[in-house]
């Protein structure tokens, strides 16, 4: 079930091992379920309950983590030392990571935590600190992992590109389905037929779907309704492959285009174009939204434009497949080859109730920037 080779993993945990002496850690404490299968292949939706991954400074790998993913992480991953905490009505998963810490020879010190991680909720992040304090010196290392993944290597370019043509399958399947008195229901289920079908896997956060007045949202919602003879639906989703990720964003208009629909997608398109000229190594993430406001406050949308325009992908679980860094204003995360970053120019005027997105995937090359999907930009109208 290992989806990468063991000079894969290899490499990616000298990589972390270079960070930790670097950062003057004896050992790290990852939560991330991302950070897990990165390192290890190990592949779970049981970080909903308490585990961690612990890395010794010389590479040494050991898991504790509940009963129920002993086998998933036999399975999965590349992990030898599976270690389980017991589930029962006064169970201390935190005093029985510090005694594997110290079996694991680590007698004191300075260990990385990945505090900012869904992995670990702030309840059981209070029991850590309690656990270890006096033994050890904890401290946030959540970016450690989280920089190196934004990096991708090329086998796990390979995964995106597949991600990508995914997701040109899912729009493809989209747009087919989207007339006037279409249910939404159907429009999603044939995006998700299409990833699934083609061997895709599970996307991190739903698909955003929402026509009418519901087009304005860039959140899912429970709740479908049928199009309208005049009509807009805007669909955000991504094609997914061994959880990596491409996404892809669009309004659709149905029936004719309004003169304001008009006047928002040139603005959008511009911007996008902008944006991916930006991306580009040397440059920063707050470089790209600042290519962002600059279109769209010319046109005059500052009013209806977002405070930030996009995102890195990745390998990425529940519940959410934005990844580090994000496009807002001042980030001075430096782009690099390899990154994938997803660029979304999305316009909502509540005054008139029109709509209008457009977002794609891009590779970040020694030169610029690769677009992987949704090479065909237009304004789809249906």
């Amino acid at each position: 079930m290992l989806h990468f080779s063991n000079d894969e993993f290899s490499a990616r945990l000298k990589r972390l091992q270079r960070e930790m002496a670097a950062h003057g850690l004896d050992a790290m404490l990852l939560f991330a379920q991302e950070s897990m299968y990165w390192l290890t292949g190990y592949d779970t939706f049981g970080f909903c309950f308490f585990q961690c991954l612990i890395v010794r400074a010389d590479g040494r790998l050991a898991l504790l983590t509940r009963s129920a993913d002993l086998r998933q992480a036999q399975h999965t991953s590349i992990l030898a030392d599976i270690r389980v905490w017991t589930d029962r009505r006064d169970a201390t998963p935190a005093e029985q990571l510090l005694a594997t810490v110290r079996d694991l020879g680590i007698a004191g010190g300075r260990l990385g935590a990945e505090f900012e991680s869904h992995g670990l909720t702030h309840a059981n992040g209070r029991k850590l600190e309690a656990a270890f304090a006096g033994s050890f010196d904890l401290v946030d290392a959540s970016e450690i992992v989280t920089r190196l993944r934004s990096v991708k290597s090329p086998a796990e370019i390979a995964f995106v590109r597949e991600a990508a043509r995914l997701s040109d399958a899912a729009d493809e399947a989209g747009l087919a389905a989207i007339h006037a008195g279409a249910d939404e229901g159907e429009i999603l289920a044939a995006q998700h037929n299409a990833v699934f079908s083609a061997g895709g896997d599970y996307p991190a956060n739903e698909f955003i779907i929402g026509s009418g007045r519901d087009a304005l949202l860039c959140r899912y919602k429970s709740g479908r309704r049928r199009l309208d003879a005049r009509d807009q639906i805007t669909l955000e989703f991504a094609g997914v492959y061994r959880h990596y990720h491409a996404a892809l964003m669009r309004t659709v208009v149905v029936g004719d285009v309004s003169p304001r629909h008009s006047e928002l997608y040139t603005a959008a398109r511009e911007a996008l174009l902008a944006c991916e000229a930006e991306i580009r190594p040397g440059r920063t993430a707050g470089d790209v939204f600042a290519a962002h406001a600059r279109v769209m406050d010319a046109h005059g949308l500052e009013a209806h434009r977002l405070a930030a325009c996009g995102y890195s992908l990745g390998a990425k679980f529940t519940p959410s497949w934005m990844d580090w860094p994000m496009f807002y204003e001042g980030n001075d995360w430096m782009l690099e080859p390899g990154m994938v970053m997803f660029a979304h120019m999305i316009l909502m005027d509540s005054e008139s109730g029109t709509a209008m997105c457009l977002g794609r995937t891009s590779l970040t090359t020694t030169t610029g920037s690769e677009v992987l999907n949704g090479a065909d930009a237009s304004l789809r109208m249906r």
